[in-house]
């Protein structure tokens, strides 16, 4: 078969076709602004790209085109495969029918901490030998690759709440049908295509109604929003983690940063020691830990492969050292997740140690400026914080000056670079934040720092 996509070069989207290309398939794409790095990998898998969505392409006559939800109406090429009555799907539709039909699919759902733990839960599993299949929206460093289809019975999928295309506005974890379902945690994100939180807590109902009578929920116990989830109808099994005290058959953390102790019903089940840090990891693994059980992983051997885990990039990744100042790179972009990184790098350098927060609101969430007036909050952790204001429509400097001195606000990366370094100084820590490539920040952050260093 011959596929075509459309909107190629998103993680999601790259992931399928590496998916597509791996089964056989003839895998073509195209995208706005083709860019790397999943430009560079699908070349590399022999995927023929082509900038832009002209109705030329057409000419290429694929099987089906498969479209990303990032193509609209009004795309000339969408517009085009409409006019010619040609066959069209979308991209979680197209993977549900050729990829995870009859096997079982492990998806984990949430407003954080998805892509962290999907790349757990397949790193059990391939440590327990049952060599999972995968499509991970980020690349886990124990495998090098975002996405493979594996040679065992079990699929794992970061199960993204996003809507599915411009015909089918659900969200699209629903077309997975897993048997086994993380719901990881549940707060209001997306402002472009949600209402309000309740509309997003549908869509996680539309989830549960899809694991069969014999599947498994994972669940969050701390999330009320899960509950009220959970509320309006369940017919699995439901496995609860995260819990604050005590409570039968839920699983909970209790230990040191590096290392803990998974209790269940008080009695200890099993001990992860590794180098992460954060309760949000912690809660993570818990939830990993469960799913891989329902697959048969024993909580032991689940704990001897989290110790051996080794993350994804672009979480705390650190880019480089100039000028005994380190710049590390993160994915975080939601105001609760800016807080859980800086807090991590906090927990992980000391009181004693600066840390200086870069940050752009790039989501589509924050440029509405839906959650503005939470940055002061997400950023308290922080020494300073330098925010990239270009292509917002509200004002950064107004809804960070709560933080007075302490924030920073430029409209165009050079300018906050040289702000950045200006105040920089030996032992400091820069913490990048970003769901985008911010415009190449880190690599200009460690070249201007260089140079001030050869400078003295």
């Amino acid at each position: 078969m011959h596929i075509h996509i459309l909107g190629i070069c998103g993680t999601f989207m790259g992931g399928l076709a590496a998916l597509a290309r791996e089964a056989g398939h003839r895998v073509t794409g195209c995208d706005a602004n083709v860019y790397p790095p999943m430009s560079d990998q699908l070349r590399a898998l022999g995927i023929e790209l082509i900038e832009g969505f002209s109705p030329e392409q057409l000419a290429l006559k694929p099987d089906m085109f498969v479209i990303g939800n990032v193509v609209s109406r009004g795309n000339p090429l969408m517009e085009a495969i409409l006019d010619a009555g040609l066959p069209y799907t979308s991209g979680p539709q197209w993977l549900a029918q050729e990829v995870l039909q009859g096997r079982h699919v492990l998806a984990v759902a949430g407003t954080h901490g998805k892509t962290t733990t999907t790349s757990m839960l397949a790193w059990v599993l391939e440590h327990a030998g049952l060599q999972p299949g995968f499509l991970v929206g980020g690349v886990p460093m124990n495998f090098g690759v975002s996405a493979r289809l594996g040679a065992g019975k079990c699929f794992v999928i970061e199960a993204d709440e996003y809507d599915t295309a411009f015909f089918d506005k659900r969200s699209k974890f629903v077309h997975y049908r897993p048997r086994t379902a993380v719901l990881n945690n549940l707060e209001y994100d997306h402002a472009d295509i949600f209402p309000d939180l309740a509309a997003i807590e549908t869509q996680f109902h539309h989830l549960v109604r899809t694991v069969p009578s014999s599947g498994r929920l994972v669940v969050n116990a701390r999330e009320e929003a899960l509950q009220r989830v959970l509320a309006r109808g369940c017919w699995s099994e439901v496995q609860r983690f995260g819990t604050r005290k005590e409570e039968p058959g839920a699983l909970r953390a209790r230990g040191e940063p590096h290392a803990f102790d998974v209790l269940r019903g008080g009695l200890k089940i099993a001990r992860v020691e590794w180098e992460l840090l954060g309760e949000h990891n912690q809660l993570n693994a818990l939830a990993a830990l469960a799913a891989a059980e329902h697959v048969g992983v024993a909580p032991e051997v689940a704990a001897e492969a989290l110790g051996r885990f080794q993350n994804v990039r672009r979480r705390l990744e650190l880019r480089g050292e100039a000028g005994g100042v380190k710049v590390y790179d993160d994915f975080a972009h939601h105001p609760t997740a800016l807080r859980t990184t800086v807090n991590g790098l906090r927990r992980r350098v000391g009181l004693g140690a600066r840390i200086l927060a870069v940050f752009e609101p790039r989501s589509n969430t924050m440029k509405l400026g839906t959650m503005k007036a939470q940055l002061p909050w997400a950023l308290e952790e922080a020494d300073l914080s330098f925010c990239h204001s270009g292509g917002l429509g509200w004002n950064a400097a107004e809804a960070l000056a709560p933080m007075g001195e302490q924030a920073v606000v430029c409209e165009d990366i050079d300018a906050l670079v040289k702000a950045v370094v200006k105040a920089a100084r030996p032992g400091d820590h820069i913490l990048c934040m970003s769901n985008g490539s911010f415009g190449g920040i880190h690599a200009k952050l460690l070249q201007a720092l260089d140079k001030l260093e050869n400078r003295a």
